[in-house]
C-alpha cells in the first residue's frame, strides 16, 4: 500500500513542480517584453535630453512625459511673433488637462531673436504674459542643430512631413508617452482646428 501511494504522490508532485517552472518562465517572458516595449518607447521618445531654461537651469525633459506636450521654436522680431499671444492663452485653456508649451527661441531665420536670455524673457513676459516654460537660444537646422530638433525634424510627421524648420513658430506636438505625432507649418496658428483638434485627441487619452 505505501509504495502503491508513493507512486501517485510523485507524479502529482512532479506535476506541480512542472506547473510551478512553466509559471515561472510565463511571467519571465512577459518581463522581458514589457521591458523591450519600454526600452522602444524611450529610445523614439522625443524627452530624453537635458536643456537649458531661460534662467540658466538645466531641465531634464523627462519632466513632461505623461503630458501633451506642444513645442515650439520661438523669436521676438517675427511677424509671426504674436503667436505668443495664442500659445499662451492654449496653455491655460488647457494647462489643467495635462499639456505644456515649450518654447525654444532660435536666431536662425534672419536673425529675428537677436537678444540674451534675460531679454527674451522680459520680452515674452512683458509682452505676451508668457507663463509657459521658455528655453535658452538653439539652432534648429544644420550641423549645429540641438539634438532634439535634430530627432525631431528626421520624422516623417503629419501634415508637415520631415525636413528643416522652414521658419520661426514651426510646431510639433508629442503625446503622453513622449511620441512626436504630429507638426505644423509656421503659418499654421496655435488655434488652428487642426492644432487644437490633435491636442484635445491627445489629451483625451490619460
Amino acid at each position: 500500500m505505501q509504495n502503491a501511494l508513493s507512486f501517485w504522490v510523485r507524479p502529482t508532485r512532479l506535476g506541480m513542480m512542472l506547473s510551478a517552472s512553466c509559471l515561472l518562465v510565463a511571467a519571465s517572458l512577459q518581463t522581458t517584453a514589457e521591458e523591450k516595449a519600454a526600452d522602444k518607447s524611450d529610445s523614439t521618445s522625443a524627452l530624453t535630453e537635458s536643456m537649458k531654461g531661460l534662467d540658466g537651469k538645466m531641465v531634464d525633459l523627462s519632466k513632461y512625459k505623461g503630458k501633451v506636450v506642444l513645442i515650439v521654436n520661438t523669436a521676438s522680431k517675427c511677424g509671426l511673433t504674436p503667436q505668443y499671444t495664442e500659445l499662451q492663452a492654449m496653455y491655460e485653456k488647457y494647462r489643467d488637462q495635462g499639456l505644456v508649451v515649450l518654447g525654444f527661441p532660435c536666431n536662425q531665420f534672419r536673425q529675428q531673436e537677436p537678444g540674451t536670455a534675460k531679454e527674451i524673457s522680459e520680452f515674452c513676459t512683458k509682452n505676451y504674459g508668457v507663463t509657459f516654460d521658455m528655453f535658452d537660444k538653439v539652432e534648429v537646422n544644420g550641423d549645429d542643430a540641438c539634438p532634439l530638433y535634430k530627432q525631431l525634424t528626421a520624422l516623417e510627421l503629419q501634415p508637415k512631413g520631415k525636413g528643416d524648420i522652414d521658419w520661426n513658430f514651426e510646431k510639433f506636438v508629442i503625446d503622453r508617452s513622449g511620441q512626436p505625432v504630429a507638426r505644423f507649418a509656421p503659418k499654421t496658428k496655435p488655434d488652428d482646428k487642426a492644432v487644437v483638434a490633435t491636442i484635445e485627441k491627445l489629451l483625451s487619452n490619460e
